[in-house]
């Protein structure tokens, strides 16, 4: 053997572990990108937008100024959700309080009408062992709130009104156990449309029932 040819079969021998090793990590990074578009493929799809009804009940719990003129009073709502995905939903609110009017000497009846819009932020749901599941969320939202005498010689005041929201739902199989306090400011005007306006306070407690859809 010539000394050029043992050169060249030097050469390729060194080359050869370079090719192979060349050769492996082509084959490895196919092998990955294959199995990665499989799985994504095979991967449950997104959940899609869904809607959620529910009828709750409480208390509303005026605090502050507040206090000297409404009565605490229990409270019916009803929130329709729209659940854009598991971590975010846009709930609407309408709320009916059954009050009094506390600065009058009467006392008279007076409906608190409280209807708003807001976004609220959901958790993971947390596993209380198989069959129980808690899931904790927190929202904000804007709207208006409205007082109404029973007596149609008064007429209706209107304000606006803006909340902070906090609770939490349990869930057991299909059944569904919300409960939420909301913290409400709104512009006041008095009752009787006369005076200046301030801003005033108030909590909201609610509880709620309700069932879910079967699961596919």
């Amino acid at each position: 053997m010539s000394a050029n040819n043992a050169k060249a079969s030097a050469a390729a021998r060194t080359a050869n572990p370079a090719r192979r090793v060349a050769l492996c990590v082509s084959i490895a990074a196919a092998s990955f990108l294959e199995a990665s578009h499989g799985a994504m493929a095979q991967s449950a799809p997104a959940p899609k937008p869904s809607w959620e009804f529910l009828v709750a009940s409480g208390t509303l719990i005026p605090t502050g100024a507040q206090r000297q003129d409404l009565q605490r009073a229990n409270i019916t709502a009803a929130q329709v959700a729209y659940v854009v995905r598991p971590d975010l939903a846009i709930t609407g609110t309408f709320g009916w309080a059954r009050s009094r009017d506390l600065a009058s000497i009467a006392r008279p009846s007076i409906d608190v009408f409280t209807y708003d819009v807001g976004a609220e932020a959901r958790s993971n749901r947390w596993s209380a062992g198989r069959a129980t599941t808690f899931s904790p969320f927190a929202g904000v939202g804007v709207g208006g709130r409205s007082y109404n005498y029973h007596s149609p010689d008064v007429d209706a005041t209107h304000n606006a009104a803006g909340y902070v929201s906090a609770g939490g739902e349990f869930g057991r199989g299909r059944v569904r156990l919300r409960l939420e306090v909301r913290d409400y400011v709104t512009s006041f005007k008095p009752f009787d449309g006369a005076g200046t306006g301030s801003v005033r306070n108030d909590v909201t407690a609610m509880i709620g029932l309700r069932i879910t859809g079967r699961q596919k």
